[in-house]
């Protein structure tokens, strides 16, 4: 499935991107640690990289990055919330066109916007700019939505109100569509466990970063925000509600014999 929007559609979301959107654990970091041999001195590719979330977590880890974000204002975002970090370049490319130089990268990484990209043309310019020892890893928060009473009506409420929820949530990767990114390699599947916990203002931006909902000069963002109120309300323990999820990850070397997906 293709969006003729992709790199564009998160534009005027930017701010609440960047303050509610969930990160990821450290054991991811310790995950690349014991099964790919991360080290500080490798090289990261993160595509896609958006506001800098996962960007973070390897600059941490004492890692040169390069950010490639096609939308300008989430590339914006992400230069000034990484600005403390001198091994960090942001880069004006996308996961089909990266403009970085062949065979120059030990990881490429994507974080939850595998579903924006174009499987074969990622597929070959990942090849492109990977080393010969190098790994891919595909990486993203999957909101649970039926484990608590707010989780089951917030879905409900998306469901309700939500311009092309559906279609998104469609396009999220499946095993087989991993399966065929990786082709004949062997790849590994992890999954831990995340969480936001929100107040009321928190639970709201939360709401308005995601790009398949109203935004506010559309004419169901009022009423929708009414009734997120009204589950915040009737939900919420000691003024908080907790958004869980399940970190979905997959990583593998890329099988160069075949050149396209």
């Amino acid at each position: 499935m293709t969006f003729a929007d992709a790199k564009q559609r998160f534009s005027n979301r930017v701010a609440d991107y960047v303050r509610y959107r969930p990160s990821y654990p450290s054991a991811l970091v310790d995950l690349l640690r014991e099964q790919c041999g991360l080290r500080p001195d490798h090289v990261v590719a993160d595509v896609g990289s958006g506001t800098g979330i996962l960007s973070r977590m390897f600059l941490e880890n004492g890692n040169r990055v390069f950010g490639v974000e096609p939308n300008d204002e989430m590339r914006g975002a992400g230069t000034e919330y990484l600005s403390a970090f001198k091994d960090f370049s942001s880069i004006a490319g996308s996961a089909e066109a990266t403009t970085l130089p062949g065979a120059s990268v030990d990881f490429a990484t994507v974080a939850q916007a595998f579903h924006w990209f174009e499987p074969a043309a990622t597929r070959r310019e990942f090849l492109r700019i990977l080393r010969s020892t190098g790994f891919v890893v595909i990486v993203w928060n999957e909101r649970l939505f039926d484990t608590t009473p707010f989780l089951r009506e917030y879905e409900a409420l998306l469901q309700r109100f939500a311009n092309d929820y559906a279609k998104v949530s469609e396009s999220y990767p499946r095993p087989a569509q991993i399966q065929d990114f990786f082709a004949a390699n062997t790849f590994l599947q992890k999954s831990f466990a995340n969480f936001q916990k929100f107040d009321c203002d928190g639970v709201r931006g939360r709401l308005r970063g995601s790009s398949y909902m109203p935004s506010s000069d559309q004419p169901a963002f009022a009423p929708m925000m009414a009734a997120l109120r009204e589950l915040f309300d009737t939900t919420q323990q000691s003024g908080r509600v907790r958004m869980d999820y399940t970190v979905q990850v997959y990583l593998g070397p890329l099988d160069t014999t075949r050149n396209s997906a």
